[in-house]
């Protein structure tokens, strides 16, 4: 019996390293399918969380939104208890939850647009999405009811999910931070070095030197 070929032998070899390397893609695809599955199909367990506390400044009534339990309004003032809002934002998106820092009641919409406060935050009734708009303000409109904004009217009553829009004054809100917070920049002092304060700065060196 005469001996295969180089050529064919080459080939055979050839071919088993591409069948292998085609498992190994395979099996590396299945991986990664199974991964992203896992890890986006309970967003809300497995992502991480980012916490803000700030207050939301309505621009109807000059005043901020406060969450006093089941009811909300926008008549709180600058620094009030019930004005501090817990702001939760996913990290994927800008889907956000706001809970009182006093009460622990989330704003959410029902069916029927009403805004109410609720203990469960998790629903996605009292999810919301920030959208930036150009005065410089702030809407929020609702994950699962699209088209319906946060909104007070002008006394600071909540406004029906359906009888808003973007454009209205109602729904347009400002971050602001607690009233008497400090900015982080003005923790720090700054001194003026002048010649006096490096001849001195220099002597108080050689002191401890010597």
């Amino acid at each position: 019996m005469s001996p295969l070929p180089s050529r064919f032998i080459y080939l055979c070899l050839h071919f088993l390293v591409l069948y292998f390397q085609l498992q190994e893609s395979q099996q590396s695809t299945a991986d990664f399918t199974y991964y992203i599955e896992n890890h986006t199909r309970n967003p809300d367990d497995l992502s991480r969380k980012q916490v803000r506390i700030y207050q939301l400044y309505s621009k109807t009534t000059g005043k901020h939104v406060q969450i006093l339990g089941k009811k909300i309004n926008a008549n709180g003032d600058d620094g009030g208890k019930y004005a501090l809002l817990v702001v939760e934002t996913e990290t994927f998106g800008s889907h956000i939850r706001i809970k009182g820092k006093e009460s622990e009641y989330y704003i959410c919409m029902n069916e029927k647009g009403k805004i109410v406060g609720s203990l469960d935050g998790k629903r996605q009734e009292c999810v919301f999405i920030e959208e930036f708009l150009e005065n410089n303000y702030t809407a929020l409109v609702s994950a699962k009811y699209k088209g319906w904004y946060l909104g007070f009217n002008g006394k600071g009553r909540p406004k029906k999910g359906p009888r808003t829009t973007q454009k209205q004054d109602a729904v347009h809100f400002m971050k602001r931070k607690p009233k008497g917070q400090v900015a982080p920049l003005e923790e720090f002092p700054f001194t003026t070095v002048t010649k006096r304060t490096r001849r001195a700065r220099r002597l108080k060196h050689n002191s401890k030197r010597n």
